[in-house]
Parts: structure tokens; C-alpha cells; sequence
């Protein structure tokens, strides 16, 4: 029961995650709808929101792109995982959700911002690399859902990633 918690916890947190400020390029309006989705739309028949952690959502297809300490900048050496993310999208349709994750360092709400730093990051390079940015969502679970519990300089390098989900 405690895991069930724990995961619609998260999910949760995923969803509201998802919501944006204006900073990705949509702004506010007096409108009925909501990118393309009319107000009232139950939850099940939207296509964006999607929670990372959902069970319609594989997140094995993709490598995680991996950052330096306290840094969104993507590495050279990480750009060929964003180029087999964009090489996927040219043949495949579904979406993607990027989850942007940091090491335990820093306080929840640094974390979070860094991890939503690194998830932006990462889909404006894929942008750049021909996906379409309607396709593209981020959420950031800062320090959560570690990839190595340990807490020493191999976990957190671990830790300090973004990850790539296909909504099916």
C-alpha cells in the first residue's frame, strides 16, 4: 500500500511538474482551450501531461544524458544520445517526456530548478535537431528517484542526468 502511496505520489508531482510558466513559449490567453484541448477535457483523452512515471510510458528505449556538477550544459560526449532521441522521433510519432534529475546536494527547490534547467536544456537541443517541440514535454524531479541511493562522488554523477520517456 505504501508503494502505491508513493508512486501516485510521484505521479502526481509529475503531472504538476508538467505545467508552464510562459517561459517555453506559450503565453497566457482568454481562450477555451488549452493547446488545442478544449477546458473540461478529462485527464485520459489529453495527450500532453503525461506522467513520467506512467505505465504507458517506456523509459528503457534511451541511454540518460549525464551533467557536470551543478550544471545543464550537455557534454560533447553526451550529444550522440540526443542524436539517436532525435533519430527515433524522425520514425516513431509517439511523444516524449524529458525528466531532468540532479544529485542530492543542494536544497529541494535548488534541485528542482536545476533538474528543470537540465530537462530544457536537453529539448531545446532537440530542437535544434529537427524534432518538433510540440512533441516534446519536461518535468524535473530534482534529487527524487535517484539512479544510485550511495552518497559519494560515483552515485552522484550517476544522479545528475536527464532521462527520456516514450508515451505510447
Amino acid at each position: 500500500m505504501k508503494i502505491r502511496r508513493i508512486l501516485a505520489s510521484f505521479a502526481a508531482l509529475a503531472f504538476a511538474a508538467c505545467s508552464t510558466t510562459g517561459r517555453h513559449g506559450g503565453g497566457g490567453s482568454d481562450s477555451d482551450s488549452v493547446n488545442g484541448t478544449p477546458l473540461g477535457t478529462a485527464l485520459s483523452e489529453r495527450t500532453e501531461g503525461a506522467s513520467f512515471l506512467g505505465s504507458n510510458v517506456d523509459r528503457s528505449r534511451f541511454s540518460p544524458v549525464h551533467f557536470g556538477f551543478d550544471s545543464s550544459a550537455v557534454a560533447a560526449g553526451e550529444r550522440g544520445k540526443l542524436q539517436a532521441v532525435a533519430d527515433f522521433c524522425r520514425s516513431d510519432r509517439n511523444n516524449i517526456i524529458i525528466a531532468g534529475f540532479t544529485d542530492e546536494r543542494g536544497t529541494p527547490e535548488y534541485n528542482r530548478g536545476l533538474g528543470e534547467r537540465r530537462a530544457l536544456t536537453v529539448r531545446e537541443e532537440l530542437i535544434k535537431l529537427g524534432v518538433s517541440a510540440h512533441r516534446l514535454q519536461t518535468v524535473s524531479f530534482g534529487a527524487e528517484l535517484p539512479a544510485d541511493s550511495g552518497s559519494n562522488e560515483s552515485a552522484w554523477a550517476k544522479n545528475r542526468r536527464a532521462e527520456f520517456g516514450v508515451v505510447r
